[in-house]
């Protein structure tokens, strides 16, 4: 795409955190920061990726069909350590090129979740390359787009908003009486239960016992929190248990599943209003 129209979402990206429209509005976008191949200059673009779980996300050198690998493909071959930005989160990752059956099963699912990136591939003769992104760990804290613990805790709970809205758009799109429970749908819902159930151990074994310390007249507040916890993790668990065994084809299969994600919501938007609420005054008040 033209540079002019990269830099204008880059810009609207980085200004909403991780929310864009036009071209990319509703869909699951990052912004991949490469080193030239040729000029070791560092070149962000922002990039459409699919959740892989494990801690990988996936993206696809589809470049619209066009006859050469894009410029960011070019540069990872030789630079495969990149910068990602979730919107939320920016972390170093190391990139690994799939191939052979991995790289045909992983490309197989994204056309099923999306068709385009078949008819991308019916454009060209080149192989289009699948390309999955590993987070390097670091040893610091995680680097945050938000300027207090009140700003963070409100763009992780409109991060897992969005995805949820995205799952369940999915679903609706998909209809019943179609392959609606297809593999990259299984695998967006439970990458989203896994990263749900990440950041709640995160709150119970720190920041919650944090505030208690702090702020004993919390204590009411923090275990209505905590129960609101194991009962999440029981509607993640119950969801996870329906998609394992529900039938992918069938009417029924694909109802059960969507009135479980529908269930996760309403608790799920409950606890997070509730949580925001109660906590960001504390977390935001002046020292």
């Amino acid at each position: 795409m033209p540079n002019e129209f990269n830099r204008q979402v880059i810009e609207e990206f980085r200004s909403n955190v991780g929310q864009v429209g036009g071209y990319f509005e509703g869909a699951r976008l990052l912004l991949l920061t490469t080193t030239g191949a040729r000029t070791g200059t560092r070149h962000t673009t922002p990039v459409g990726y699919l959740p892989d779980g494990g801690g990988r996300v996936l993206v696809i050198g589809s470049a619209g069909g066009a006859p050469k690998h894009p410029d960011w493909f070019r540069n990872l071959l030789v630079h495969p350590q990149v910068t990602v930005e979730t919107g939320v989160f920016t972390y170093e990752a190391r990139a690994v090129v799939l191939a052979g059956e991995e790289r045909d099963r992983v490309f197989a699912r994204a056309v099923e979740a999306e068709p385009g990136w078949a008819e991308y591939q019916a454009k060209t003769d080149r192989v289009i390359p699948v390309v999955a992104l590993h987070e390097i760990p670091s040893d610091g804290p995680p680097n945050v787009a938000a300027s207090s613990m009140g700003e963070y805790l409100k763009v992780v709970h409109d991060a897992f908003r969005r995805e949820l809205a995205l799952i369940r758009k999915e679903f609706a799109d998909a209809g019943p009486g179609t392959t609606a429970l297809g593999a990259q749908l299984r695998v967006n819902c439970l990458t989203f239960c896994q990263g749900l159930h990440n950041h709640h151990t995160g709150e119970d074994v720190a920041m919650f016992p944090a505030l208690a310390g702090r702020h004993p007249e919390l204590a009411p507040v923090i275990d209505r929190l905590s129960r609101e916890h194991e009962q999440i993790a029981a509607l993640t668990e119950e969801l996870k248990t329906v998609i394992d065994t529900a039938d992918p084809e069938s009417e029924g299969g694909i109802t059960l599943v969507h009135k479980e994600v529908e269930r996760l919501t309403d608790a799920l938007e409950a606890h997070l209003t509730y949580e925001e609420e109660q906590l960001i005054p504390i977390l935001d008040a002046p020292a």
